[in-house]
């Protein structure tokens, strides 16, 4: 086994304190999603009121959950997808509280309950229950005693995009959502030949599960809805709200084929909840599903031909999106000293082909997005450090300022307005600054930005400050005041902020090519270890091989990749102890 590259693993990467974003369980608290501009401009200028804040089978080995760490899940599929069959198969294996909307509706009915009198009057009148009245079945069950202690398995809910948020609010989060993925012709034969043994309630199927004998073949029945017309109109009912609700969960949906035999489906179900409950493995993130949806929905997990430069728009606009999302969540969690690092090839000055505009079109993005929700935004970017033959700056940033100036912020004067360009510096905070982003801070021979961003966050206050791929390693200076007056305190305040997005290429040792595979951390969620797999006809995927609450170290790193246990304590050698001592 290659080792992995040298240049592409950031500095740091060992560090021994434990990072503010680790979770304890196998699911991390979530947040309400934020709306995302698509076009690039500020949708909407509220001068006036700049502080507004939008709100946003075979015998089955039973597995017992620890209370700590239930696992909670969803799983989605059509209708006569085999939904229920392992939904019956989980709840086995796993003992969680299996909870659906119709068995729910039938207890809350029958027992006279509040909520079931009230979906009784909806029900007997032939109505939908309404969504709010549902949901609060749901989430009255889900705070019951045995749900929180064995987890739970929520069938077939949410249904509407009503309820997901309405979970959402609450944080009431998955570790995982399955969705069963099976081709329309094969529901619709399987509904179509489906019947029902009226006396026993048993489904039969006339060519996959016929009856055992003449006489229970001669009672079976036809369910009313189980024509190819309303079999078709609840496929497409299904399609419609799924692709709302999927978009929710994103992040968590893992899609398994639901037309291979029962045993086979659970077999990937199992391997999949056991990987979670053991904190090993997280789902699969960029599932593709198989409904009409945009070309943005499409762009899921690790793009693929990061090596090939410079990036596409549909790379770049992946990575802005991915950060985003991570950043807006920091933000609303109320995170205030927050660092985004993204390495790919045209984000890292390491490389040669380094792209300042890619670094400009990122900072546009998070600027313009805050600005949509109505808040100010002070660009900064590091100026002149130093004095007389001492000043100078950091050569990658040379002209950023003015790229800043010139770049198109949309058309609605955002800039002026709710954006403003400035300079890394406590004097360059105004009274009416909302939120700072700091353009790729860098120390230089000689110079330390570091005082000047401790004296801007400090006149920032609680405000959030955002760095933007800093880098902060201590430089010796020629005098070599960096290396003595202060050092320990300037370093130690710059490893104050938490990673809200990192991404990183790995490669071989001593190599920029082939790429290996790829770290990556989005706020709140764990730091998530790629191998890069190439495939016939000159293809390639990422595969996720293993999560950490916190940054991994380069031995934690390479055991994964070279499938070694967790936390095995061993002396680096070869190649591996050649990598340590690069960190």
């Amino acid at each position: 086994m290659a080792a992995i590259a040298t240049a592409t693993v950031v500095a740091g990467i060992h560090q021994s304190s434990r990072s503010p974003l680790s979770f304890p369980c196998s699911s991390p608290p979530s947040l309400s999603p934020l709306t995302v501009p698509r076009s690039g401009r500020v949708v909407s200028i509220r001068p006036k009121n700049p502080r507004i804040r939008n709100p946003r089978s075979k015998e089955l080995r039973r597995v017992e959950c620890s209370a700590r760490e239930p696992l909670k899940v969803m799983i989605s599929g059509a209708p006569a997808s085999g939904k229920g069959t392992q939904c019956e198969m989980i709840v086995e294996k796993y003992g969680l509280v299996h909870i659906s909307t119709g068995d729910l509706l039938r207890a809350e009915v029958s027992s006279g309950s509040e909520i079931g009198t009230k979906a009784k009057e909806y029900m007997d009148s032939g109505r939908l229950v309404p969504d709010e009245i549902v949901t609060e079945m749901v989430i009255a069950r889900l705070s019951r005693q045995d749900a929180k202690e064995k987890g739970w398995l929520l069938d077939g809910f949410p249904r509407s995009a009503a309820q997901a948020q309405s979970l959402e609010r609450l944080k009431i989060r998955p570790d995982t959502f399955i969705i069963l993925d099976v081709p329309d012709e094969i529901l619709i034969d399987r509904c179509v030949g489906r019947r029902l043994d009226p006396l026993t309630g048993k489904i039969y199927h006339l060519k996959n599960f016929p009856p055992e004998s003449e006489e229970i073949s001669a009672r079976l029945i036809t369910r009313s809805d189980d024509t190819e017309e309303k079999v078709k109109s609840r496929l497409e009912t299904y399609k419609k709200n799924a692709q709302v609700i999927f978009s929710t969960y994103t992040d968590l949906i893992t899609k398994v084929d639901g037309n291979r035999p029962k045993d086979v489906i659970f077999e990937e179900i199992n391997s999949l909840l056991q990987r979670i409950y053991e904190g090993n493995l997280v789902p699969m993130k960029g599932i593709n599903l198989k409904l009409e949806s945009s070309s943005q929905d499409k762009w899921r997990g690790i793009p693929t031909k990061l090596n090939n430069i410079p990036h596409s728009r549909e790379i770049r606009d992946y990575f802005y999106d991915d950060v985003l999302k991570a950043t807006q969540r920091a933000v609303q969690d109320k995170r205030s000293r927050l660092k985004v690092e993204i390495n790919i090839p045209e984000l890292n000055p390491e490389m040669d082909v380094y792209r300042i505009g890619t670094l400009m079109e990122l900072v546009r993005t998070l600027a313009l997005s805050f600005a949509d929700d109505g808040k100010h935004v002070k660009v900064c970017v590091q100026g002149s450090m130093g004095e007389g033959a001492l000043s100078g700056m950091p050569l990658q940033l040379a002209g950023s300022r003015k790229i800043l100036e010139f770049m198109d912020w949309g058309d609605y004067g955002a800039k002026g307005t709710f954006i403003s360009i400035g300079s890394v510096g406590a004097k360059e905070v105004d009274e009416q600054d909302d939120i700072f982003i700091l353009v790729a801070p860098q120390n230089a021979v000689g110079n330390c930005i570091i005082d000047d961003m401790k004296a801007m966050t400090d006149a920032a206050g609680d405000r959030p400050v955002i760095l933007i791929n800093p880098r902060l390693k201590d430089l010796p200076g020629s005098s070599g005041i960096m290396q003595t007056m202060g050092r320990d305190k300037r370093l130690e305040y710059a490893a104050s902020f938490e990673s809200c997005y990192f991404f990183r290429l790995l490669y071989y040792a001593g190599t920029q090519y082939p790429i290996m595979g790829a770290l990556r951390m989005s706020y709140p969620y764990r730091y998530e270890l790629y191998k890069r797999v190439d495939e016939p006809s000159g293809k390639e995927k990422y595969v996720i091989l293993a999560t950490f609450p916190e940054k991994p170290s380069i031995d934690e790193v390479n055991d994964a990749f070279q499938g070694k246990p967790r936390n095995k304590e061993k002396a680096a050698s070869g190649f591996w102890g050649f990598l340590s001592g690069i960190f």
